[in-house]
């Protein structure tokens, strides 16, 4: 019997590959400690995707990134708008920065490779339901650790004045759209953890958003990392 404090998530899953499509049946089917998965439907084209969504109102899209193609912020701020509730969790085989920032830009929660763990996976799924935005092992959104070249510690003085953010809360905000814990950010800027929550709080309060996904999108947006 599934304990109470377990809770039951709904799914559909949009990839093109069925053995990749089986395999997460089978990892969800075990679920974890925190969500049992109950999957609404499984489809391997966007022009199938959409009914089925509305059909089934799901809590959670597991999406394939190359189904998106050239249109991804399109599809993906139609997805957001139809669906307020409906987190998006992307897999993608390419590690690219761009592709990762058009999806983060799109309104994704999240990106795993397609070579993650189950507990990877479960760990995506957590942090999405939670309001997180979740970048999986192995990809980044700093162009100069992807070997782009560009400078990410550059302040964009453009977003500082329109916002009103001062040069510490854009150097937080750098962090935080590289979804850094405050913990990692007060490491990198030798600060206390508690200033770096008031910052954070700060930030959101400036920015007029409640949730860190909406702070790493406008990071992307103004070219922060």
């Amino acid at each position: 019997m599934t304990s109470p404090a377990v809770k039951t998530l709904s799914v559909v899953i949009a990839d093109s590959q069925p053995i990749f499509v089986e395999g997460l049946q089978h990892v969800l089917s075990l679920g974890d400690s925190q969500y049992r998965f109950d999957i609404r439907g499984t489809v391997s084209s966007l022009t199938d995707l959409q009914p089925l969504l509305a059909q089934e109102r799901p809590d959670l899209l597991l999406l394939d990134m190359m189904l998106l193609g050239g249109e991804m912020a399109t599809v993906l701020g139609s997805l957001r708008k139809a669906y307020a509730h409906l987190r998006l969790l992307l897999f993608t085989y390419n590690d690219d920065v761009r592709l990762l920032k058009a999806a983060f830009r799109g309104g994704a929660d999240g990106v795993l490779l397609k070579s993650a763990t189950a507990d990877a996976l479960f760990l995506a799924v957590s942090d999405a339901m939670a309001g997180k935005t979740h970048i999986g092992p192995g990809l980044t959104l700093n162009e100069q650790m992807a070997g782009l070249g560009m400078d990410p510690t550059l302040p964009d003085t453009r977003l500082a004045r329109k916002y009103g953010l001062t040069r510490r809360e854009i150097e937080v905000m750098r962090y935080i759209a590289q979804v850094m814990s405050n913990k990692e950010i007060a490491q990198q800027l030798y600060i206390s953890d508690q200033t770096v929550s008031v910052h954070r709080k700060n930030i959101m309060r400036k920015l007029r958003v409640n949730n860190t996904a909406s702070v790493v999108k406008i990071a992307l947006e103004n070219h922060l990392v």
